[in-house]
């Protein structure tokens, strides 16, 4: 059995109300109020997410950027200082160990940013291909990290830095001092759609931090959010979520990521990860909106109009913003074109959908 982990706030969390359930291998707060509520508060507002479950390698060395070319499928040579990058770490096998954020903070320095559940494999993985010996730190136990998102995330967070946060770009970051927090990494890669910024904190400075937070957005009325919301939120983007549409087995090319796999370098798999580019892939991960009134939910049958299976649902859920059900779903190649009809099989009932391209909401973002 695993053991299930508190993170540094968890006390705090549960004085605000919050239901804690044990998710990626963390006691963590599904919601506070409602799922539909916390929503609307980043979507109109702003929230704030605890999510210091999130793994940080720090790699440093000469070699730094050759071991992250070697493991991760995007061009990390493109990156400078200040500069993030999405990617993913190709297994041997053609499926993918996990997906990550590159942040360059100089020339042979890099902070890597790995889901929870996935922070011992990916280290061991990321070490079996370190003969170079960069110096590698585990950092996760060390940080805190807070997701403030929302149209309002700026006027609350500009309280309390002097930094012009208005010009951080989307992925870029800067480290500097926030709340009378030194060396506070602000960063613009946000995964609801609705702007802001995620805080890399040192764990013994969180919760004062968390506080001050929460006074500067007090205007706003500023709310916590659980996990609950973060997958609506995520869900109306058309993000992936690894374990549901990502996985060890999963083809990260059926999964939609060939622009972050670059074949100018040599890379974990890339030999038959670009053979199966060339051949083309038999199935796609698509967005579907469900046309009647239901849920879809992940592992649900994707049919045609003859009843066929084409594909499954790995994550679903009913968007608060469109009222309507929306999922990522696997189908065969040729029922993935927007706007194609096809049915979702929601216990005895057939429910007809169609497939869209995400993100479902238009944010403006």
């Amino acid at each position: 059995m695993t053991e299930i982990k508190n993170i540094p706030l968890n006390d705090l969390h549960v004085e605000l109300g919050g239901k804690i359930v044990p998710f990626a291998d963390f006691n963590m707060p599904v919601r506070y109020s409602s799922d539909i509520e916390e929503h609307m508060a980043v979507r109109e507002s702003v929230g704030v997410f605890d999510v210091s479950h999130m793994g940080e390698f720090y790699l440093k060395g000469e070699g730094a950027l050759d071991l992250i070319q070697r493991v991760s499928s995007n061009d990390a040579s493109l990156l400078y200082n200040g500069k993030a990058q999405y990617s993913y770490l190709p297994n041997e096998t053609g499926g993918v160990v996990d997906d990550l954020l590159v942040y360059r903070i100089d020339e042979d320095e890099y902070m890597l940013v790995v889901n929870a559940s996935n922070i011992e494999k990916d280290w061991n993985h990321i070490q079996k291909y370190n003969t170079g010996n960069v110096e590698m730190v585990n950092w996760s136990d060390d940080l805190c990290l807070f997701a403030v998102q929302g149209p309002k995330a700026i006027a609350t967070l500009q309280k309390l830095t002097h930094i012009p946060l208005d010009n951080i770009e989307y992925y870029t970051f800067t480290k500097g001092t926030f709340g009378d927090v030194k060396d506070v990494i602000l960063s613009a890669t946000g995964y609801t759609g609705a702007g802001g910024f995620e805080l890399y904190v040192p764990k013994e400075n969180a919760e004062a931090l968390w506080h001050k937070i929460f006074e500067a957005g007090a205007e706003f009325d500023i709310k916590p959010i659980g996990l609950g919301a973060r997958d609506t939120l995520r869900l109306e983007m058309g993000y992936c979520l690894y374990g549901n549409d990502l996985s060890d087995t999963l083809s990260p090319l059926e999964a939609g990521l060939s622009w972050v796999t670059k074949f100018t370098k040599d890379f974990v798999n890339s030999e038959n990860l670009k053979a199966e580019k060339e051949a083309g892939v038999k199935r796609k991960l698509v967005g579907i909106e469900l046309i009647d009134k239901g849920i879809p939910r992940a592992h649900y049958e994707v049919c045609d109009a003859e009843g066929e299976t084409i594909g499954e649902i790995t994550s679903g859920t009913m968007s608060p913003m469109l009222k309507k059900g929306i999922a990522l779903a696997y189908v065969s190649k040729a029922f993935s074109k927007t706007g194609t009809e096809v049915f979702v099989k929601v216990r005895n009932k057939t429910l007809k959908a169609v497939v869209k391209r995400p993100p479902f909401v238009k944010t403006g973002v």
